[in-house]
């Protein structure tokens, strides 16, 4: 009672402060939510590594609905084909590609040049989560290999062979795919830490290089998103993932919404950005759960300890021995 109490006296309180500005968001609300909308130049070509399903499959859907022509670049055949076949193939294309292997990231793009004569936006989107493993100890140099190789030896391949065709046609957008995992820590294995943080700085170290020939290079770094790779990882479905920490309420983060971003990325919109990492989490990444503000505006302790706890609820969904004290 007391709670509400308190919180019509600050509704009210704002609207007597910020009377034009509560009216302009009251009107907002009823109206259209969408502030902007950007789009692809009909005809642009986008190559899409993991494109078959996920965040990159996501956005191979949203691209050719804004007009591009899209190579779904993936390992997954069937699942590739099944994706072209829905988007039909006048719009979008499938060649198998490992990401690992030079041979085939090239093959990739050669073929989209083959088709398009142009390469206007390489999407690095492929990547693994590897080893359940959170003890270093237990690290295995294959299983962090597995990782890197993928997560980053694949996006630097991609930017290298997109970087030879677009150099000469002086244009081009260049999308990796990080995470929130490159910017914080203790949130996924130390292999894929690692690759994300690693694809931060090539972005930025090739978005110095390239820009003299006016192509920009971007990171997109998402939260956890249901997608098959992390329902798998975590072993939880849709509603499981959902359920986890999100500070920002009323909505849920799905692939479309780092498709959307990607768009942005790769649309005449964002022409003058480059080397930034577009961060699609709802202020996680930036949010300090030792010490939280309420909605009155007082610090309060609803966050203390809330990455430790999501930590032993790994471990125990693992079937971990562990000691509270320990990881307390």
């Amino acid at each position: 009672m007391f709670k509400k109490t308190m919180t019509h006296i600050v509704k009210i309180q704002y609207n007597l402060t910020y009377p034009r500005l509560s009216r302009n968001v009251k009107k907002l609300s009823n109206g259209n939510r969408s502030f902007c909308s950007c789009s692809l130049k009909k005809g642009k070509v986008a190559l899409i590594t993991g494109g078959a399903s996920g965040i990159g499959e996501a956005t191979a859907r949203l691209f050719t609905e804004h007009g591009a022509q899209v190579i779904i670049a993936d390992i997954q055949d069937d699942k590739g084909y099944s994706v072209c076949k829905d988007l039909h193939k006048s719009s979008a294309s499938y060649v198998h590609c490992d990401v690992t292997k030079e041979k085939d990231i090239e093959n990739a793009v050669n073929t989209t040049i083959s088709m398009y004569g142009k390469l206007d936006i390489m999407f690095n989107n492929a990547g693994i989560v590897g080893a359940n493993k959170t003890n270093i100890l237990e690290y295995k140099l294959s299983e962090f290999e597995e990782v890197i190789n993928v997560n980053l030896v694949g996006v630097f391949l991609g930017t290298k062979h997109a970087s030879r065709v677009m150099i000469p046609a002086r244009r081009g957008s260049i999308i990796n795919t990080a995470s929130v995992c490159g910017s914080i820590g203790g949130m996924a294995s130390h292999a894929y830490t690692s690759s994300k943080h690693a694809v931060l700085g090539l972005m930025r170290n090739t978005a110095i290089e390239l820009g003299p020939f006016s192509i920009r290079v971007n990171c997109v770094s998402p939260y956890i998103v249901a997608t098959p790779m992390a329902k798998n990882f975590l072993k939880l479905d849709d509603e499981g993932l959902l359920g986890l920490y999100s500070n920002l309420k009323g909505t849920n983060l799905v692939p479309k919404d780092v498709a959307e971003a990607s768009l942005y990325l790769g649309s005449d919109e964002s022409k003058y950005v480059s080397g930034h990492n577009l961060v699609v989490d709802g202020a996680v990444s930036v949010s300090n759960n030792g010490f939280s503000v309420n909605s009155f505006g007082t610090p309060c302790a609803s966050g203390v300890c809330f990455w430790r706890l999501i930590y032993i609820s790994f471990l125990i969904v693992q079937k971990k021995r562990f000691s509270f004290i320990h990881y307390w």
